[in-house]
């Protein structure tokens, strides 16, 4: 069984351009993230896919494997969905270049439902909202799950609303996947969801056609880089952790 580590790399992002090359206490965000992923043993192999020369360069001349891939995509699953036309893996994980403070451990946990030999189709992880900020930010993605983990919906809002109790923790999806062949197939292949339309969110286009995808609860207090005030964020919590 072959597993690729997939970090897709964009340069131009709406809110944030040039993210990949933005700097963390000297060094770009792209290596902080590969440096996390190579710690990982389980990877048959760590690739960077971007559009981008200049994230291509920064990658070859610091031994950072990386292939160009095209850039009409409209989202980093196409990105996926290209590589896995060019290399042949039975899964794919995906680790988002925004997340620079991704441990190593919570990548590994994404692998433990094929360790146990369950059957797949595409897997997320999700971890719970401390900050209560988290929870009205429409950049951090909250979800909802079924008694067995499978994702029911997903909302750049507060869901569920906590009009019966409030003994509850809203979770937020963290940015690690893992895809089949068949799932990204299936999407690239579908269209475009309503609800994802509405949303702005990949993967209801899985949901909304009854496709099962499974989130991992972890322990996590990773923190994606959406803007560059969640940048400076990262950057007092790095340089506090080398203090």
């Amino acid at each position: 069984m072959k597993i690729a580590a997939v970090i897709p790399a964009r340069f131009n992002s709406t809110r944030f351009p040039g993210k990949p090359l933005a700097l963390i206490s000297g060094r770009p965000m792209i290596w902080w993230v590969h440096t996390q992923v190579k710690k990982v043993g389980r990877f048959d192999d760590v690739f960077v896919a971007t559009d981008d020369d200049r994230i291509k360069n920064y990658c070859e001349e610091n031994n950072i494997k990386v292939v160009m891939t095209s850039d009409q995509h409209p989202n980093h699953i196409f990105r996926i969905h290209e590589i896995s036309e060019l290399l042949n893996f039975d899964y794919y994980v995906c680790i988002n270049g925004d997340e620079p403070m991704i441990e190593p451990q919570i990548i590994e946990s994404i692998l433990e439902p094929i360790k146990n030999g369950e059957k797949i189709f595409a897997l997320n992880l999700m971890t719970a909202i401390k900050e209560p900020t988290q929870a009205i930010d429409f950049a951090k993605i909250k979800i909802v799950t079924d008694e067995n983990g499978y994702g029911i919906y997903m909302s750049r809002s507060p869901v569920p609303y906590p009009r019966g109790s409030s003994l509850y923790k809203f979770k937020k999806y963290v940015g690690v996947e893992c895809f089949t062949k068949e799932a990204l197939d299936f999407y690239v292949g579908s269209p475009m969801s309503t609800l994802e339309k509405i949303e702005d969110i990949d993967h209801l286009r899985f949901i909304e056609n009854g496709k099962k995808i499974k989130f991992i609860e972890v322990e996590s207090e990773t923190l994606s880089v959406d803007t560059p005030k969640d940048l400076d964020k990262v950057i007092d919590l790095i340089c506090g952790k080398e203090d």
